[in-house]
């Protein structure tokens, strides 16, 4: 049957509705502080603020969007993940300590430690479940950026009552995780793994079980890292080296967008602002020589990006 010129297939009006969607978006910098390694964006509402580490410039930033004054707290270690605390404060996980944050005395207590019985390893990126418990990973440590002695790292809890639960070992470079809807699948990145993949979630236990890769990384989308869901239950990935953030549908496994940022080590990513519509991304400057500096003068600032078409939902607040 002939088809009439207005015909429009599903796929094309796929393509169409999303070309109208790139064409709206914004990529700005919202926060100017080069870090040597950004991490670990959390959008906390009350404070109108996002707050996010950088990890081997050892210090934790918490930037107010109104006012766009930025604070900032060093510690004494690499420090690689900030959460938010139910009874306020926040918790951040200092090498392989999991450590209470008191902002307004810049004061530190210390709760856990994990990888007690090795001295290679340090605590990467976390967060908290939907019940309050703070899933957190170990790497090696790094010999350069993205390569590490393998194997070394392993996926922990941290339960409301401080205790500390292994969930598995032989893990490269332990990254982003996330939950989905419905909380009954739990998302996981081991960046060597070049893959996204798929836990079996218990939500009254925290037990994870049924793993399995839901995407595998293309060649151009480089390492992936931090990641973050939107209220349609879609992934958001942030490529390190890539120079982007893709959004995946981790049903069909398909890559459904590719947002392109004038730096190329995107690390993380989280959504805030007042309706969660805006995603901040985090990257890294380091080992930069001059001439990659010239190309890259924004690395390691924080960005932030309007006009997706998408919205987050609040992250939520470690129980102990």
């Amino acid at each position: 049957m002939e088809r009439s010129p207005l015909h429009i297939t599903s796929d094309l009006f796929s393509q169409l509705l999303l070309d109208s969607i790139m064409s709206s978006v914004k990529i700005e910098v919202a926060v100017k502080e080069q870090c040597k390694l950004g991490e670990s964006p959390l959008w906390e509402e009350k404070e109108n603020s996002l707050l996010f580490v950088d990890i081997t410039g050892k210090k934790v930033f918490r930037w107010n969007s109104l006012t766009k004054e930025v604070q900032s707290v060093p510690v004494d270690d690499v420090v690689s993940l900030v959460s938010l605390r139910e009874c306020g404060g926040y918790i951040i996980a200092q090498g392989t300590q999991f450590v209470a944050l008191d902002w307004k005395n810049k004061s530190l207590a210390p709760i856990n430690n994990v990888d007690w019985d090795k001295s290679n390893t340090r605590i990467n990126d976390g967060k908290v479940d939907p019940a309050g418990r703070l899933f957190a990973g170990t790497m090696g440590n790094e010999i350069r950026p993205a390569v590490i002695e393998r194997k070394q790292g392993s996926l922990f809890t941290l339960m409301p009552d401080h205790s500390i639960v292994k969930n598995f070992d032989c893990v490269d470079i332990s990254n982003g995780l996330d939950w989905s809807l419905d909380h009954r699948t739990f998302f996981y990145i081991d960046s060597l793994s070049y893959s996204v993949d798929a836990f079996d979630y218990d939500l009254p236990t925290g037990q994870i079980c049924n793993r399995r890769s839901i995407y595998k990384m293309e060649k151009e989308d480089h390492i992936p890292d931090g990641m973050s869901i939107d209220r349609e239950g879609k992934l958001w990935v942030a490529c390190y080296y890539g120079g982007q953030v893709i959004r995946i549908d981790p049903e069909t496994g398909k890559r459904l967008q590719v947002v392109k940022l004038p730096v190329s080590q995107t690390t993380s990513c989280c959504f805030g602002g007042p309706d969660y519509s805006e995603l901040y991304v985090t990257s890294a400057s380091q080992e930069m020589d001059e001439a990659a500096w010239s190309r890259e003068p924004q690395a390691g600032n924080v960005f932030k990006i309007t006009g997706l078409g998408v919205k987050g939902l609040p992250p939520h607040s470690y129980a102990g």
